[in-house]
């Protein structure tokens, strides 16, 4: 099958790995996805438990919007996914890769103190590059591998068996959470009620290793399609320049527009410029994987646009606390300097 494709298809349309391996990859990078998503959501219900409820209206149409979509929606869009990042290869992963820890960097250094929707909202644009993440750390760990099939399939399993895991624990909690808390008999249940707080600093922790190993991925791939540092400097040095440009206006879109509406722009500024850089120095199967990542970003930000809503509210409480702080502070230091 495969050396039918490489015959009548231009090298460009066809897949650089077995098209098996490329399903499988897709299958665990989409199982990764689905579990950060089902945690998230986990976390946002937890989160509502613990606010006041003064307006309980309010707080039951806020969880219901979090429930997890089941379904055949959910199923289209898992299938969705896994197709998508199964066809993007591994070196557009890498730039997406690169340029998303970037910018994550650029975000948390200029994040206000105290501040959870930094985090939150990370964890919300992650998705898509955290499929890309995945892909490009098994294409370099398992590069070269004898039974390379086999390896992807244990993975796959794996990482099915906790998107399943997860997927259940979001229904429990949804269904069952407030019940199970106020009775105490459900030991799931009590053990979110006593440590439910750290899940949020666990799924960054776990990010930031998933991502560290990525960019070590990331660079090694893209390194080995050059044949002399003077390709790979012509390569570096417009990607480096394009980078630092996206970084910095998309850091002034978020003091001039809402949250929502930045993550919207971030998608569309940061791989349109991708897509001019590959046309600029790229092949032209790094365009046609560049415009395949509009179509699995768009997958994953739209069924979940709600996480980015309820991230948007958050940033907005977080910095009413924060100037409420401030104003405090200020006040009492007048105090201070008048006596």
């Amino acid at each position: 099958m495969s050396f039918l494709l490489t015959s009548f298809l231009p090298g460009w349309l066809t897949l650089e790995r077995n098209p098996l391996n490329s399903l499988l990859q897709g299958l665990v990078c989409a199982c990764g996805i689905s579990v950060l998503t089902s945690l998230m959501r986990v976390y946002l219900l937890l989160e509502e438990s613990w606010s006041d409820k003064t307006d309980k209206d309010t707080t039951a149409q806020r969880s219901h919007h979090h429930r997890h979509k089941a379904g055949l929606g959910a199923k289209l869009q898992f299938v969705l996914v896994t197709a998508t990042l199964a066809v993007v290869g591994s070196r557009v992963a890498s730039l997406v890769v690169l340029e998303f820890c970037l910018r994550t960097v650029s975000a948390w250094v200029t994040a206000r103190p105290e501040s959870s929707k930094c985090l939150q909202q990370l964890l919300v644009q992650s998705q898509f590059s955290l499929g890309c993440a995945l892909s490009c750390s098994l294409y370099f760990l398992h590069e070269g591998a004898p039974q390379r099939w086999l390896c992807l399939l244990l993975a796959a399993m794996l990482s099915w068996s906790l998107a399943s895991q997860a997927t259940r624990l979001l229904h429990h909690v949804t269904v069952l959470y407030k019940l199970h808390s106020s009775q105490r008999y459900c030991g799931i249940c009590i053990g979110l009620l006593t440590s439910g707080r750290l899940l949020l600093p666990l799924l960054c922790r776990v990010l930031i290793v998933t991502f560290s190993v990525a960019v070590f991925s990331a660079i090694s791939i893209i390194n080995q399609q050059f044949l002399s540092a003077t390709e790979a400097l012509r390569f570096w040095t417009p990607l480096t320049i394009c980078y630092t440009l996206l970084v910095v206006y998309m850091q002034e879109e978020q003091h001039s527009q809402p949250s929502s509406q930045v993550i919207l722009n971030t998608v569309v500024v940061r791989l349109g410029g991708l897509l001019v850089l590959m046309l600029t120095v790229g092949h032209w199967a790094d365009v046609l994987h560049i415009l395949m990542c509009f179509l699995g970003e768009a997958s994953c930000l739209i069924p979940n646009w709600d996480l980015v809503g309820a991230a948007s509210s958050q940033d907005e409480e977080d910095y009413t606390d924060y100037a409420e702080r401030e104003h405090h502070q200020r006040t009492q230091t007048q105090q201070k300097k008048q006596r």
